[in-house]
């Protein structure tokens, strides 16, 4: 079936539904309602048979779904109305939601039902939820609608009629800044940690600190420190510390408010926000391999059982900055120093890396600069996992990897992934040649043709696909929170197999034999001068990608690799797109945002 995905933008859920849908067989075509944009012309050259809308911020005009059937994604269950409806169930501690596909009518989310699947609610911020619980509702959801929608016989019901034990159906308003507002003086740890998660990664909560305002992104309980309600008390890993007035909270990053006529404003580590403005505070830094202590927040952690290591890493929106890979990479070799014949390398939800970090980029003084910096430092890393001989390494893939962050994963011996993640590996959408190593380990996992196809077409890849690809080694079916246990325990497998020994014994043989043949650093070199060169030019695509990237600018139009005819301009080409062709896009397909159905200035 011809299935057009009509979505304000090319997100986390978007992806997932054009990767399923295609796995699945179908031919799958994207148009972003833009604003000003012809859509119901759009539409018609698409010539769908049916119409998903997996992320919508607008109503589907009526020229639209009186011809074609339209599906919609809403986050909540059955009844369930309004534009921040998983805000809401955060912000209120709801443990069980659902997601809705109902079909577009004149009332806004008051169409009948196609499908619905519940879910729990963990305690995780709302873009984490989004990708991980919701991600996978939705995505069942989907697929059985289409599967119905298919079949020819289906009736949808009536919402009055489809009901949903346990859920509280109503229609709400926008969930704005006056009911997310911080009341540091009253309000405890717990309500202050609520919000934060009702409100990440968009819009963030608004906040006064230190003469200026600002959105609050992110929230980590902190069990030690003690203050003045609202006071900073200091500083761990770029984040800041701030008491609450029965405990306090980490802060990982801050955006400042929008001005008049200004440009939107984008989020930074919060210590790299506030600059000079910080007054002097301690920085209470933990050892390179924390382990994991209850109520003390850290960004790498570690942990050992019996003969294999768990280096953990969770970076926000899945950025890695010159620092963070640095701090990583020390922690990574301080790792390989511990007595085990197994190391994991990955985070136990949600992103695992999507490469080097845009927004600390075009915050730096000298972007050139940075951007030469951050991709060494993630080389550095990649190198280091490339060339470990006395352990086998495992990448565990959590959520979605995008860019460099793919082709660290691949540096590892054997690559396990969650059955919900998202893969982009590619770089061109960016305007980037790309380091990493990639021009051998993507070659070496899929093999050249493929890996050319990869970076040529620059869509996203399932789970599934990227199995059937080669591009990993397991597929971990499972829910976000089981992942970490699942892969425990088939890594404590791996560790007590017989042949594991013999694997690691070959490393070192075969690491050698490479250096003999192919140097690894000739690989690093070759892509470096590709990268440098575009670095340095102020004219290059990738200086105003970037900034359309950090800005958020709006697309004038769907980028092309988008539409139904894309692959065959794409081989034809084979040429990095305009600007004009993926302004803003590039955020969307590297990092997946927003991480909501609707945003906020």
């Amino acid at each position: 079936m011809h299935i057009l995905l009509l979505a304000s933008a090319f997100n986390s859920l978007t992806q997932r539904a054009h990767a399923e849908l295609r796995d699945r067989g179908h031919t799958v075509a994207v148009e972003l309602a833009l604003p000003g944009s012809p859509l119901p012309e759009a539409v018609r050259g698409h010539a769908p048979q049916l119409i998903v809308a997996p992320m919508l911020k607008t109503a589907i005009p009526e020229e639209v779904w009186t011809a074609y059937t339209c599906l919609v994604v809403h986050p909540g269950p059955v009844g369930d109305r309004g534009p921040s409806s998983l805000d809401w169930a955060i912000h209120e501690g709801v443990e069980e939601w659902g997601v809705t596909v109902l079909q577009a009518d004149a009332e806004m989310d008051g169409g009948d039902v196609w499908a619905s699947v519940s879910c729990r609610i963990p305690q995780v911020s709302k873009s984490e939820l989004y990708r991980g619980e919701i991600a996978d509702a939705a995505i069942e959801a989907v697929l059985l609608a289409v599967e119905r929608f298919a079949g020819g016989t289906y009736v949808p019901r009536e919402q009055d009629a489809a009901g949903t034990a346990g859920a509280r159906p109503r229609s709400r308003p926008y969930l704005d800044q006056s009911v997310r507002r911080i009341d540091w003086a009253e309000d405890s740890t717990e309500d202050v940690l609520r919000k934060l998660r009702a409100a990440d990664s968009q819009p963030g909560v608004l906040d006064e600190l230190l003469g200026g305002e600002w959105y609050l992104h992110g929230g980590h309980p902190e069990s030690g420190l003690r203050g003045r309600p609202g006071e900073l008390l200091a500083t761990r890993a770029g984040a800041v510390c701030r008491a609450t007035k029965d405990g306090a909270v980490w802060i990982p990053e801050l955006r400042p408010r929008r001005g008049p006529g200004q440009p939107p404003t984008f989020r930074l580590p919060a210590v790299k926000a506030l600059g000079d403005r910080l007054p002097p505070l301690p920085e209470r830094a933990l050892p390179l391999l924390p382990e994991a202590r209850h109520g003390s927040w850290t960004d790498i952690g570690y942990r050992e059982e019996g003969n294999v290591g768990f280096l953990s890493f969770s970076f926000p929106g899945g950025a890695m900055s010159t620092e963070q890979c640095r701090r990583l990479l020390d922690a990574y070799r301080e790792a390989c120093a511990r007595p085990t014949s197994v190391l994991v390398l990955g985070g136990e939800r949600d992103f695992f890396s999507n490469g080097i970090h845009l927004n600390v980029i075009e915050a730096a003084a000298d972007p050139a600069a940075e951007s030469w910096a951050n991709i060494n430092a993630i080389d550095d890393l990649v190198e280091a996992v490339l060339t470990t001989t006395d352990r086998l390494v495992v990448s565990a893939v959590a959520g979605n990897a995008a860019a460099g962050g793919v082709m660290l994963a691949l540096a590892a011996d054997e690559v396990w992934c969650r059955s919900g993640a998202v893969l982009n590996p590619h770089y061109r959408l960016m305007g980037l040649y790309g380091s990493e190593y990639w021009t051998y380990t993507l070659p070496r996992k899929v093999g050249a043709a493929a890996a050319e196809r990869l970076m040529r077409e620059a869509l996203p890849v399932s789970s599934a696909g990227a199995v059937r690809l080669g591009l990993v080694d397991r597929v971990v079916d499972c829910g976000p929170d089981e992942f970490g246990r699942e892969v425990g325990g088939l890594a404590a497998r791996l560790a007590s197999l017989p042949a594991t020994a013999s694997r690691i014994a070959a490393k070192k043989t075969e690491l050698d034999l490479l250096e003999s043949a192919t140097p690894l650093a000739g690989f690093r070199e070759r892509e470096l001068a590709r990268m440098r060169r575009t670095f340095g030019d102020p004219d290059a695509p990738y200086h105003a990608l970037r900034r359309s990237f950090v800005h958020k600018e709006r697309l004038p139009r769907t980028p092309p690799h988008l539409g139904p005819a894309a692959a065959g301009a794409v081989a034809r080409t084979g040429q990095v797109p305009s600007a004009a062709d993926v302004t803003g896009m590039a955020h969307d397909v590297a990092s997946s945002r927003p991480d909501g159905w609707y945003e906020e200035e």
